[in-house]
């Protein structure tokens, strides 16, 4: 493969980052080009030991995205830096997905089950409202007390929900650089 098959191939995949960090990585394997043919190596010589195009733009993509992921942890960026990660290998279904479906999952339900809980006086009202019946106090110091545990569930969930989240993108960041450290010893 030519220098300049492959940058357009780089370039090609590297497609979801912006104009100007395309423009510095290709210029960052201009370089490589530059050097290497200093050195006396054909452009082919160069291609082989820098790799795949395509390899190397998942590589950078992840990092890209778990940086993302690292600034502002918003869902978008954790499934996108979760699914760049992913692409790097087949692998990481199995060790990634797997348990943060789980972990979301469980998340996802306990914070339902303290907003269910919060609200809980709130359907015992509306039912006071629409059928009385003579067990009202009973319901509503009951609905207060689950008010009360939601309360403390929602405030234990917000802590769990940033713990999970902070550990979920190291873990992707560890994951990256597995693999990346992983294709670097088998070249």
């Amino acid at each position: 493969m030519s220098k300049s098959k492959f940058l357009q191939q780089l370039n090609e995949s590297l497609k979801p980052l912006s104009s100007k960090e395309r423009a510095d990585i290709l210029q960052d394997y201009e370089e490589h080009f530059s050097i290497g043919l200093e050195e006396g190596k054909t452009e082919e010589e160069i291609v082989t030991s820098l790799g795949s195009p395509n390899q190397i733009a998942k590589e950078l993509l992840a990092d890209y995205h778990v940086e993302q992921a690292t600034a502002k942890a918003t869902t978008q960026n954790i499934l996108r830096a979760t699914w760049a990660v992913i692409g790097l290998a087949f692998f990481n279904v199995v060790i990634v997905l797997g348990p943060a479906v789980a972990l979301a999952g469980f998340i996802l339900s306990a914070w339902a089950i303290g907003l269910c809980f919060l609200l809980s006086p709130i359907l015992v009202l509306g039912e006071a409202i629409v059928h009385s019946s003579g067990f009202f106090l009973f319901n509503l110091f009951m609905s207060l007390a689950f008010c009360g545990i939601g309360y403390f569930i929602m405030l234990g969930m917000l802590v769990v929900t940033k713990l999970a989240i902070k550990g979920f993108v190291r873990y992707l960041k560890y994951n990256v650089s597995l693999v990346k450290g992983g294709l670097k010893r088998a070249e």
